[in-house]
């Protein structure tokens, strides 16, 4: 699959599921949506980060790539708070409404800016490989367990544009 459409398919996916959290009455709903939600955030941003960035850098792309990773570690940021959260908590609602806001405006951002440029650099050979590999690694990050727990781990700083 080509590797834009991808990502905005999972871009549509993740703002549905955040509807559904946002809309959610109940702690347990909450708390499964936000797993949920939390899982695919993190391997989305990870697929981007190790994979489809590097495989776009350019001289036409890199700063809109520098600002989607730092738009990335503001994410992360924001997601392993409300990890740590009871979904009950009083800031638990606000702190979600800043990440789906910051989640949509990043969104709109990759497919305003960085998405036709990169249909520019690649061919749709390239994009279609490219997705493939996205994919695989979205997969394995899937296998190996809960992707959103290590989220934390990673907010110290942007990720760097290799």
């Amino acid at each position: 699959m080509d590797a834009v459409e991808l990502l905005i398919q999972q871009h549509r996916l993740l703002e549905e599921r955040m509807k559904h959290l946002e809309e959610a009455s109940s702690d347990a709903d909450r708390a499964r949506l936000l797993a949920e939600v939390g899982d695919h955030l993190t391997v989305h941003i990870l697929s981007e980060e190790q994979v489809f960035y590097p495989a776009v850098k350019a001289a036409k792309t890199e700063d809109v790539l520098l600002e989607s990773l730092e738009e990335h570690l503001s994410l992360k940021r924001l997601l392993a708070d409300l990890l740590e959260l009871p979904p009950g908590a009083q800031t638990f609602e606000p702190k979600f409404k800043v990440l789906k806001e910051q989640t949509e405006h990043h969104h709109q951002e990759e497919e305003e800016h960085l998405f036709p440029k990169v249909c520019t650099l690649l061919d749709a050979p390239s994009r279609a490989a490219l997705g493939e590999e996205m994919k695989a690694l979205q997969l394995k990050l899937k296998r190996e367990g809960d992707p959103r727990e290590v989220v934390a781990e990673q907010t110290d700083q942007a990720a760097p544009l290799e």
